[in-house]
């Protein structure tokens, strides 16, 4: 569908009211939904609580962890955050030295499971699919290098970045010998939700690497926690508990006794939506979505989440709830459905809001590298905005763009069950460019 925000007028509708798979370009929905609903100054606090007496250098008692769905918690370059070295060294700062309980890492602001049920089983696996928590550290993510061993038959060398991730390996793969093709086949062990390893490494030959999510962020976020308190001589004489139940928070007590000890919040939610729309990053997406879920409805699930948007999206936007189906926040759900009408309606519902201007800022540029780096030396290149989507068989790409007089054009083109997505991406772009280079005056 393409419409005129400038005259009103419809340029292109077809099949325009027809629910279909939006990909990515669900995240339009939520970024809209969380400017809206939270502001561009929201922020997500993150906090270490103790539940004990401070006795001197001592905290008898254990030391929480406790996260509001932060997902930039000691995130690596380009963007470092060291988050959890901040938090520790605050607590040095209140003289602390040894922890005689547990460090317990409080997940209960969400609710329900870290993996939502729609998203495809292989992608729990995937670096774009990570679990998604109300503690989250270095977006729950880890390296795996695997070398291979010393000899024909022996089990290759495995070595993880950070050292210690909490997920438990099945070796099953060997070291094969040289000059042979390498491969390997990583699966998730259903009982023990460990890493299983198959496959043959060559002798002599270089490490394999792969980017992957953690099994429990949880457990992660605390183990992570403790070595940069280790770090800093701080001992903590129990364990990693990770905790998920709201009812055995240690904030669901009536009287509660925490104390906090040390706090730090995120950037502005703008800067998440930012990273959402320009990276299409999935983990943001998914926290926010949440997080809208727990601060505006009371239940930080992703059902919770979704009714939340699809209530703003009806109520606000207005548009019709047989045009909606909202399962998360990211659009990795192929079970989402929405119409190209609706998502240029929530445009041009943003376009008329006193936070255009923001959430316009927030999405792809074309022709701008690592945002929309398609279009490039045409009329589209530094003038047409448009926020990407992607799935087996799908493809999507809606947006603003200004003709050559200046007028202001919404679009939203939707493309399912596409034998190839590269070409329906090229007939994205010829739209974008021929509506960027239209003559008719505003």
């Amino acid at each position: 569908m393409v419409v005129s925000l400038d005259r009103g007028d419809t340029l292109l509708a077809l099949r325009h009211r027809e629910p279909m798979t939006p990909a990515s370009n669900a995240k339009l929905f939520t970024t809209a939904a969380a400017l809206v609903l939270l502001g561009p100054d929201f922020r997500l606090p993150t906090f270490l609580l103790g539940d004990g007496p401070l006795m001197g250098e001592v905290l008898e008692g254990n030391l929480v962890l406790y996260g509001t769905g932060d997902p930039t918690l000691d995130l690596a370059p380009p963007t470092p955050s060291r988050a959890l070295g901040e938090l520790a060294a605050a607590l040095v700062e209140k003289g602390v030295k040894r922890i005689r309980g547990n460090l317990v890492v409080d997940g209960s602001f969400f609710e329900g499971p870290e993996f939502h049920p729609d998203w495809e089983p292989e992608d729990a696996l995937e670096a774009f699919a990570p679990p998604v928590a109300s503690v989250m550290v270095g977006e729950s993510l880890y390296t795996l290098r695997v070398d291979p061993g010393q000899g024909r038959g022996v089990p290759p060398t495995l070595t993880t970045l950070p050292p210690i991730t909490g997920v438990p390996f099945v070796m099953e793969a060997r070291t094969g010998p040289p000059g042979t093709s390498p491969w390997l086949a990583l699966s998730r062990d259903p009982d023990g939700g460990g890493l299983v390893i198959r496959g043959e490494i060559p002798a002599g030959s270089r490490p394999l690497w792969r980017r992957l999510p953690v099994s429990d962020p949880l457990l992660f976020a605390g183990l992570q926690l403790r070595e940069r308190l280790g770090a800093l001589g701080v001992v903590v004489e129990g364990e990693v508990l990770p905790l998920r139940n709201r009812e055995d928070s240690p904030l669901a007590l009536p009287y509660p006794t925490v104390r906090i000890l040390a706090a730090r919040e995120s950037p502005p939610l703008l800067d998440l939506l930012r990273e959402i729309n320009k990276r299409s990053h999935n983990l943001y997406a998914e926290a926010v979505f949440r997080v809208l879920g727990r601060v505006v409805g009371g239940d930080g699930s992703f059902e919770g989440g979704s009714r939340v948007v699809h209530r703003f999206l009806v109520e606000q936007v207005g548009i019709a709830p047989e045009e909606l189906l909202v399962r998360d926040g990211s659009g990795l759900s192929p079970e989402n459905r929405t119409t190209a009408g609706a998502l240029v309606q929530v445009l041009g519902y943003m376009a008329a809001s006193p936070h255009w201007e923001a959430f316009w800022e927030t999405l792809p540029e074309a022709g701008v590298r690592r945002e929309l780096g398609r279009m490039r030396n045409t009329p589209a290149e530094g003038n047409l905005r448009a926020k990407t989507g992607t799935l087996r068989h799908v493809s999507a790409l809606s947006g603003m763009v200004k003709t050559r007089a200046g007028e202001r054009i919404l679009f939203a083109i939707l493309s399912n069950e596409v034998p190839s997505t590269l070409r329906a991406k090229r007939a994205e772009d010829l739209l974008g460019v021929r509506l960027a280079s239209l003559g008719r005056s505003p």
